[in-house]
């Protein structure tokens, strides 16, 4: 089965927790194919775990989640072919250089021997890191080792590149060479799905969902998002606040207060 092209990732009334918290809750969302779509929004929403259960690393509590018609669930083999995902730690070994790396995971997805020097020069030219294909991995800046992540994620050429906050803490340079890469990517019809603190890089992206306290609360483009606002930021903020009044009001009707007792009853537990 293939999806249908305008959704690529499709993510149906999604939820999932750990214990007692809800980490996402009812998430329904769909991204194009061939777009890079942006995940944003406060601290603790929950991004990342949509993020881990769209790349197979955790399997839905409820809701369906599949990439180009497969179900990350009952097809999680066939999914793993076709993403690339780095989460914000990702697990270079510093004492091997850059090249070796490289070679590592290449070995790990199996890349066949007359692809690997077109594949190496690729995504180690796209990242500038060529000169520094003999220097350990640990010596690198930290845009450098991000860069030479990426191309390890790269390397066996995913359709759907699956990104979490690749980007924090990065210097401003790394980080715009780094959107470099991810545009050409686009260009060559990959599917982007990238979360981020940094509200420069979503105005890149076609699309963004907004994300709070476990909820999708908005999806638009970051034009639609910013109409009359000044800024993406100031937008957000607004956005917020109304989503944690709204939330709010939700919880409340959810569970309203009893009535108090009448004069002179027993009381209950109400505390007038």
């Amino acid at each position: 089965m293939t999806a249908h092209p305008d959704s690529f990732v499709s993510i149906e009334h999604v939820s999932m927790h750990f214990g007692a918290v809800e980490a996402v809750h009812d998430v329904t969302l769909k991204v194009t194919a061939g777009t890079i779509f942006g995940l944003v929004g406060s601290d603790g929403a929950g991004k990342s775990t949509l993020l881990r259960m769209i790349a197979t690393m955790i399997k839905p509590a409820a809701g369906r989640i599949t990439v180009d018609g497969h179900d990350v669930a009952a097809e999680k083999n066939r999914v793993k072919d076709l993403i690339g995902y780095m989460p914000q730690r990702f697990g270079l070994y510093a004492d091997l250089t850059v090249d070796e790396n490289l070679r590592f995971f290449m070995d790990i997805f199996g890349i066949p021997r007359p692809e690997r020097k077109r594949r190496r020069e690729k995504y180690l030219g796209f990242s500038n890191l060529l000169p520094f294909a003999d220097r350990p991995a640990g010596a690198l800046s930290g845009g450098m080792k991000q860069k030479l992540g990426l191309a390890c994620v790269l390397i066996h050429e995913p359709r759907l590149l699956i990104l979490d906050e690749p980007t924090n803490g990065v210097d401003p340079v790394s980080r715009q060479e780094f959107w470099e890469i991810l545009g050409e990517m686009r260009r060559e019809g990959m599917t982007i799905l990238v979360s981020t603190a940094y509200l420069d890089e979503g105005e890149k992206c076609g699309g963004l969902a907004l994300m709070h306290k476990a909820r999708i609360i908005d999806v638009a483009t970051p034009a639609a998002i910013r109409t009359a606002f000044p800024s993406l930021e100031a937008a957000m903020i607004s956005r917020l606040q109304e989503a944690d009044a709204e939330i709010g009001k939700d919880a409340f009707f959810a569970h309203p207060h009893p009535e108090p007792p009448a004069e002179g009853g027993e009381s209950d537990g109400y505390p007038f």
